[in-house]
């Protein structure tokens, strides 16, 4: 009897992810017009609304940590469309590679693992967090919001905080199975108001303390306060470290998550 060898390729474990990549790449190309209001111009919109529009009733002191209301809020405006950008591209577009587009399935019946198409989201879901936040720092320069370098730190903190947001959500999406219900609901009771109290516009020192571990829990407000600190200050270097370890591991322990339910979903 003859042997038959494979004729089929192996794909490295980054080369596989890359190519998803590339895939997004080969889409966004062509449709990154219809995204521009959501990934760049919707944080500028509420950058100007309450930087410019509102900030200018308010005067820098304790609260603004000595600097104008515009510099105090431009790095948490950054962060926060990361975050809402993250959790967005990381519900339904996920779950349409399951379940209606079904890309997903047709990827991983070649040599592409799961976990590639996992990683390939991720990459490509950090580029356009960084894309996205250069778009912005540039339109909030023109503006003045910037006083130093930190900016290219601050964007940092955004696609890193962006990052910590998606993996949970990609995880949820892996485990929907129904017309993505949830997700509406999470939009509603979690992201907004997490937008709303995670010291985006005033400190959450402001809230009651009974409300407070509510912010202490968000990876928003750690976000918020790590681009603070590399842009107007008034965060103590541990501090930083701190809120930069709480966000690594949101993203690590979603990221775990996310890629055992794709191998579970995706693995016949």
């Amino acid at each position: 009897m003859e042997s038959v060898s494979s004729t089929g390729r192996v794909v490295g474990a980054w080369h596989g992810a890359w190519l998803r990549v590339e895939g997004h790449w080969t889409w966004y190309r062509r449709y990154w017009l219809a995204t521009l209001y959501s990934t760049g111009l919707q944080p500028v919109l509420f950058l100007a609304a309450m930087g410019l529009g509102f900030g200018s009733q308010v005067r820098a002191g304790p609260v603004t940590g000595g600097v104008s209301y515009l510099a105090y809020v431009a790095p948490a405006m950054l962060v926060a469309g990361a975050a809402q950008q993250g959790i967005g591209d990381s519900s339904y577009p996920v779950l349409s590679g399951f379940k209606w587009q079904r890309d997903y399935l047709a990827v991983t019946a070649t040599p592409v693992s799961p976990g590639q198409v996992l990683g390939g989201h991720l990459i490509w879901t950090a580029i356009r967090l960084t894309l996205s936040g250069i778009v912005y720092a540039v339109i909030a320069a023109l503006f003045g919001a910037w006083s130093n370098a930190g900016v290219l730190a601050v964007i940092v903190a955004g696609t890193v905080t962006g990052l910590a947001c998606a993996t949970p959500m990609v995880a949820i999406a892996a485990k929907t199975f129904d017309e993505g219900v949830r997700f509406g609901l999470i939009f509603r009771f979690v992201v907004m108001p997490m937008t709303l109290f995670s010291g985006t516009f005033f400190p959450i020192t402001q809230l009651p303390l009974v409300l407070r571990w509510l912010a202490w829990i968000s990876p928003l407000w750690h976000g918020t306060q790590l681009s603070r600190a590399v842009s107007v200050g008034g965060v103590g270097a541990w501090a930083a470290l701190g809120h930069l370890a709480f966000l690594l591991a949101l993203f690590a322990v979603g990221w775990a998550c996310a890629h055992r339910f794709f191998y579970r979903r995706l693995v016949v």
